[in-house]
Formats: C-alpha cells, sequence, structure tokens
C-alpha cells in the first residue's frame, strides 16, 4: 500500500534531517521539536478533529436519514444517473451510494466542509457494500475519493472570510481563479483515474455533463467578473453558502412531511451511527496528522523551497511564486496545515501581495489528499489504496499548476 511507504519515509526523511542538524549543526533541540510535535498532533487529531467530527457526523447522519427517507436520494439518483453511471460503472442504478455521492460533490462545490465530511464518509460506506475485497479499494470508491481530493468549489467561503480578516484590500479577488484552479484538478483527476479504469470519455452523456458545467461555470466566472464589485462577490458567497446549508436540512424535512415520515424518529436512527465512524477513524487520523507533523517540523519544507527556488533561478524564471509554494507542498497532507501556511505567507509578504494571492488560490485549489485517503479508507476497513494517492496527487499537481498560471494572469 502506498500509504504505509509514504508513512514510513515521512518519519525516516524527519529523522535524517534531525540527526543532520544535531551532529553537523550543533542543534540540540532538534528531535525536542519532533517529539513535541508528534505529541501535539497527536492530541490535536483527537481533541480537535475527531470529537467536532463526531458532533458534525451525528448532524448530518441524522439529516441523510432524513433525505433518504423523504426521497431525496432517488430523485438526485434520477438527475445525475445517467452521468455518474459512466463513470462508476460499478454502482448499480438508483443505489444509494449515487445520491449520497451527489450531496458530497454538492457539498464541496459549495464551500460547505461542515456537511461534506460526513456525507462523504456515508457514501464510502455504501460503496463497501458493493466492494467484493473489502480490505482493497474498488474502482468506484478510487474514482469517488479522486473527485472528492480535487476539492472542486465555487465558494471558497473560508478563503475569502481570512484574506477578510488580514485586511485584504478586495478579499474575494481570489474567487475566480480559485474556481479555475479547482476545476483543471478536478477534470485532470477524473480523467487520470478514467484512463486506467478504461472508462470511455467520449461517451456522449459524459461530453454532455462535463460541457454543461464547463459553461456553467464559466458563465458564472462571467457574471462574477462582470456585473458585481468586490465586496458584492464576498457577500454573495457569503450569504449563498449559509443559506444552501441551512436549505438542505428543511427540503429534507418538508420531503420527509409530506411522504408523513417520522422525522425526529428518522434523524435519531441515522445520527446513532456518527459517534461510532467518529471513534473508528482516530487511529487513522492520530497516524497520519502524526507523521505530517515530524515531516514539516524536520524542515523539509523549507529543504524543498529552497531546492525549488534556485531551481527556478538557474532557469531564469520569476521566483515570485516560490514564496507561497509552502502552501501548495502542504494542501495533499494538511488542510489545517495548509491554512496555517496560507495565513503565514499573508502575514509575512501581506494578502494583497501576489505571494499572498498565491497562496490563496493554491489553498482553493484542491483537498488534502493523504488525509482523505486516510480518513474514508479508514472508516470502512481498506487497507490497500491501490492508485488512489497516485491519481489524487496528479490532480494536485495540476491544480498547483493552473494555480500559478492563472495567479499571474490575473494578479501579474
Amino acid at each position: 500500500m502506498a500509504l504505509n511507504y509514504i508513512w514510513i519515509a515521512f518519519f525516516l526523511i524527519a529523522f535524517v534531517i534531525a540527526f543532520c542538524k544535531l551532529v553537523f549543526f550543533g542543534d540540540v533541540d532538534a528531535f525536542k521539536l519532533l517529539v513535541d510535535g508528534m505529541f501535539d498532533s497527536s492530541k490535536s487529531s483527537v481533541m480537535d478533529i475527531a470529537l467536532p467530527l463526531a458532533g458534525n457526523m451525528v448532524l448530518w447522519l441524522g439529516i441523510l436519514n432524513i433525505g433518504e427517507r423523504a426521497g431525496a436520494m432517488n430523485f438526485l439518483s434520477r438527475i445525475v444517473g445517467p452521468f455518474l453511471s459512466r463513470l462508476f460503472p460499478e454502482v448499480p442504478k438508483k443505489h444509494p451510494a449515487t445520491g449520497q455521492m451527489m450531496m458530497n460533490f454538492s457539498a464541496n462545490l459549495l464551500g460547505l466542509d461542515n456537511a461534506a465530511t460526513p456525507l462523504g464518509l456515508k457514501a464510502m460506506s455504501s460503496l463497501q457494500e458493493l466492494n467484493p475485497n473489502k480490505e482493497t479499494a474498488s474502482n468506484a470508491q478510487i474514482m469517488f475519493l479522486v473527485l472528492h481530493t480535487s476539492g472542486l468549489q465555487l465558494l471558497p467561503v473560508t478563503i475569502i472570510a481570512q484574506r477578510f480578516i488580514l485586511h485584504a484590500k478586495d478579499p474575494a479577488d481570489v474567487l475566480i481563479p480559485c474556481i479555475i484552479a479547482t476545476y483543471v484538478a478536478t477534470v485532470v483527476g477524473m480523467i487520470a483515474v478514467a484512463i486506467k479504469q478504461k472508462i470511455n470519455l467520449f461517451d456522449r452523456v459524459i461530453v454532455s455533463w462535463l460541457g454543461g458545467m464547463t459553461a456553467f461555470i464559466a458563465l458564472l466566472v462571467y457574471y462574477f467578473t462582470n456585473y458585481l464589485d468586490k465586496e458584492q462577490i464576498t457577500t454573495v458567497s457569503k450569504v449563498a453558502s449559509n443559506l444552501l446549508l441551512f436549505a438542505i436540512p428543511t427540503v429534507f424535512i418538508l420531503g420527509a412531511l409530506r411522504k408523513k415520515v417520522n422525522v425526529f424518529e428518522s434523524f435519531i436512527d441515522g445520527a446513532k451511527s456518527g459517534f461510532e465512524v467518529s471513534v473508528k477513524i482516530i487511529p487513522y487520523l492520530v497516524a497520519m496528522l502524526v507523521a505530517i507533523s515530524v515531516f514539516r517540523n524536520s524542515g523539509a519544507l523549507d529543504y524543498l523551497n529552497n531546492g525549488v527556488r534556485w531551481a527556478a533561478t538557474n532557469l531564469n524564471m520569476d521566483t515570485r511564486f516560490v514564496d507561497a509554494m509552502p502552501v501548495a507542498y502542504m494542501k495533499p497532507l494538511s488542510g489545517s496545515g495548509s491554512k496555517a501556511m496560507m495565513i503565514n505567507v499573508m502575514q509575512t509578504y501581506g494578502p494583497d501581495s501576489f505571494a499572498g494571492r498565491l497562496g490563496s488560490v493554491f489553498n482553493g485549489s484542491a483537498d488534502t489528499t493523504f488525509y482523505i485517503v486516510a480518513l474514508y479508507f479508514g472508516s470502512v476497513g481498506i487497507k490497500k489504496s491501490r492508485y488512489a494517492i497516485p491519481a489524487g496527487l496528479i490532480a494536485d499537481f495540476a491544480g498547483v499548476i493552473a494555480a500559478i498560471l492563472i495567479s499571474y494572469l490575473f494578479f501579474g
């Protein structure tokens, strides 16, 4: 399993770097920094991530159960079924997983992080029911994971909010670059998996859906660019995301009432499994976040960034993008880590600097591949991820390249 070797590599690289710092540079705190990071990250894995996630899991699995009994999943399956049946040929038509995946994609699309994770874990559980080999990721699970990790979203609310907090002149000026970069990452990730799984991407239905989504995003970009000012974009992003976040349970409840479903009982039945899932994923969270912590605290990312700067300088390239690269390095590893890097870049160079804007676009261009692989596959007991991580990293790399090119186009 690729995750096994990556996890080992994080510790070995951290040890070698810390040992060299101690022996050759006399840094007596090198190993203390690693150990402190191990304990801090193991604690935060449980107290700051798993326990808050338990509350969200209980809430959204309860709401999702109301939606299922109200017929919302079947409704979504009828709409997106023809498209998803081409991308997920192993999933039977009208299977609950189709609607659950669509709910997860929709939550990601709107930047509803609190809802996206519980909905995604539920979808992964449903796909696991169809998986003939319970310890090995199925084709459908890999496609779902890569589409999820590519992080397609139209409303990067948290990024805009953070830029506002740091007094950016136009907090929403990264919105359009974020949309374009994350769309590129999603399409590239889908193509990479489709080629591996021998899915016909020239199928009439797939081409129609991709063409429709591309046209929709292009029209959205055009509308935001030509008809809204920066303050209006920020307001629309904030209002739309929160409105839709509350509209989902409201629509489910109304649908359940129409079908004479006991809404409260349905919520409780669905919510019961939320805490169990959260407890089950704690070991996977601790393992991954501790490894990421020692890798980051060893200084490996700094050495990597120095190497990129050296290469860019020798190729006579503009090196301003290098200042924001730590955000790109951290994004596949840790959402909280990449957010911290983004804030650090904006604080160091200014939120309206090229690096500050590019760091924001990096943070919105994809999702946390390693974290999501550990979380989602760990929740259903999958030990062999097959090519999920390489495909996810291909999507991440495409998002990074797109973010750099688009940022130079928009911000010079």
